[in-house]
């Protein structure tokens, strides 16, 4: 893609596992609690939970593991065992996460985050990392109707910044989430996670790159 069509007036962010590596760290809580109770095959639970909110895993969790499952049990438990191991600053971010951030202050490119993780949490772990203050627009799971894969979010992020939905970008991590930035009318940018890039991800996106490092050098 020649670079003069690179226009863009905004760029919406994920959170767990595009700014935080935190995807993984949330699945090794979940292994603690799987063990404990002998729940099997967590490691896929978890993954075809990437990008949803939270009544939509409970849902996907169900489908997986049956109606009885008491899934808002274990999930507080699995919780307070991923807070007080990471609260206060400990969640690490991804590399190029500041330099991407402050490379797009600099070009006075508006910025926002969409998260499918709930409002109180969200705010709180971009303030740990002091990271907050970059974004423009802070929009999460509990401020939309419908979870990804649903375009809600990514349209309500650019409602709230005054950008058409064609001129932002949306970086993401998850199916569901490319699936929902796509959706929206957005230009996905995959980084990959835990989720390797499918036939179909690449048909969604404009591009798939390695790291934020390389979505800098690409969106400059």
């Amino acid at each position: 893609m020649e670079k003069q069509h690179r226009i863009y007036q905004a760029v919406v962010f994920d959170m767990d596992g595009v700014i935080f590596d935190s995807e993984r760290l949330v699945i090794e809580t979940w292994k603690v609690v799987a063990e404990k109770y002998g729940i099997a095959g967590i490691d896929q639970a978890c993954l075809a939970c990437t990008g949803l909110n939270r009544e939509a895993t409970a849902i996907k969790m169900r489908e997986i593991y049956g109606e009885q499952f008491p899934y808002e049990v274990y999930k507080k438990e699995a919780s307070a065992l991923f807070h007080e191991r990471y609260d206060g600053g400990r969640l690490p971010m991804k590399p190029g996460v500041v330099e991407l951030l402050q490379f797009l202050k600099d070009r006075k490119v508006c910025v926002a985050l969409a998260s499918s993780t709930r409002s109180e949490i969200v705010r709180q772990e971009l303030a740990d990392a002091g990271i907050l203050s970059y974004f423009d627009e802070v929009i999460c799971g509990d401020m939309v109707a419908r979870s990804k894969p649903a375009p809600d979010i990514f349209l309500k992020a650019c409602e709230c910044l005054h950008v058409d939905p064609h001129e932002a970008y949306g970086i993401e991590d998850s199916y569901n989430g490319i699936r929902a930035a796509h959706a929206a009318g957005l230009r996905p940018i995959m980084v990959p996670d835990l989720c390797p890039p499918t036939e179909e991800m690449r048909q969604l996106t404009e591009t798939v790159l390695p790291s934020l490092h390389a979505v800098r050098e690409y969106l400059d």
